[in-house]
């Protein structure tokens, strides 16, 4: 996941989540909300409680003049190899799933990253002011490379994997909210860093040009962690080479109830809230506390109230409750894919990159001129 959750008026910010920074672009009139997610085909169920379902909840509550813009970041999927026809065909799901988990293209903007050159093009003006000791410190390539958290960019070792792109990828990320003058950012708290980098080179822009670019609120998303099925101490995740580890938004009943018998548990006798000593039985307990979200319902005591059920009783009762939030996304799914040839997925893919392209080309008429181009 790029970025995670979003927001709307104060008062409502503090319901779905916690302000993690607060900067001047609280004092803007319109709130503009962003957030991004990388198109890697249809999300799994950690990336709906994670996310998605927030984006929703927001869009549905989000004052009148409150704008916002939801992206699929492919520019940022490329900076590791990607077969060209697989990318099109996860760039086409990803859209889809965002349709049919309840975004509205005619409320929300929906679009294509690659689809607003702008992007690009505030990122490479950006590169100007990025600091390389800055770039050096970001988590985000060392862990794509899997190297220690002491890696430098200078060491030959590195510098034999490390490709521009990945070392940069902040830079485009900060271009993608700045572009769109995004007054706040929902995101993990894995990706607070980032955010920080996006208002440090705000800031250092504005030192020189005046106030441009818009430095973004953090917002940090409530944790609801999903865990793999397979290997419950491990979040459940795409990269996983077992797909029966994660549950994707558009599985059949027969596929889920197939992957939750799977699902590892333990032999002991009852149900019970232990992350740490039954990590399997805490994670179905959670995952239905999380989709259910009954006001004032804990995991301690929905899994008191299924204390002498069985593992086979507790596995059916998880694949009823997923079953019944995820069918009508599935369905809707598959109508976005299919109707009229994908129509409604076209239209909203063109109307979007064209709001999206009129949102940032004022951005980008401002810092033209502040920099003489």
């Amino acid at each position: 996941m790029y970025f995670r959750n979003a927001y709307k008026h104060a008062a409502r910010f503090h319901s779905l989540s916690s302000i993690h920074h607060s900067t001047t672009s609280t004092t803007t009139k319109r709130k503009v909300i962003f957030s991004g997610i990388q198109p890697t085909g249809v999300p799994h169920l950690g990336n709906y409680l994670g996310a998605l379902r927030q984006w929703v909840q927001l869009q549905d509550e989000a004052a009148p003049d409150t704008r916002l813009l939801y992206s699929l970041v492919d520019l940022h999927a490329i900076t590791v190899k990607q077969d060209p026809e697989q990318l099109r065909k996860l760039r086409r799901d990803m859209m889809a799933t965002l349709i049919a988990v309840g975004l509205d293209p005619n409320r929300s903007i929906l679009f294509h990253q690659s689809s607003v050159p702008a992007h690009s093009e505030l990122m490479w003006i950006l590169s100007c002011y990025a600091s390389m000791g800055y770039l050096s410190r970001m988590t985000q390539w060392k862990s794509k490379l899997s190297l220690p958290e002491n890696a430098s960019p200078l060491d030959p070792s590195t510098k034999t994997k490390l490709k521009l792109g990945l070392f940069s990828y902040p830079v485009l990320q900060a271009a993608d909210i700045l572009v769109h003058q995004a007054t706040h950012v929902p995101v993990g708290a894995d990706q607070a860093q980032h955010l920080e980098f996006s208002r440090e080179i705000a800031a250092s822009f504005n030192h020189f040009h005046g106030d441009v670019l818009v430095p973004p609120d953090t917002i940090i998303s409530p944790a609801k962690r999903v865990m793999s099925l397979t290997q419950p101490t491990l979040k459940m995740s795409k990269s996983h080479s077992n797909p029966t580890s994660r549950i994707l938004l558009t599985d059949s009943r027969d596929t889920i109830s197939s992957k939750i018998r799977s699902a590892v548990t333990d032999s002991t006798i009852g149900v019970t809230y232990d992350p740490v000593e039954r990590p399997g039985v805490s994670n179905l307990v959670a995952i239905m506390v999380h989709l259910n979200e009954e006001p004032g319902v804990t995991c301690d005591d929905l899994a008191n109230d299924m204390k002498d059920f069985s593992m086979k009783s507790l596995k059916e009762k998880v694949t009823d409750c997923i079953e019944k939030h995820l069918e009508p996304i599935r369905e809707r799914y598959l109508e976005v894919i299919n109707v009229n040839e994908g129509k409604v997925l076209a239209d909203a893919a063109e109307t979007g990159a064209q709001k999206a392209s009129e949102s940032a080309t004022v951005t980008m008429n401002i810092v033209r001129n502040a920099i003489g181009l």
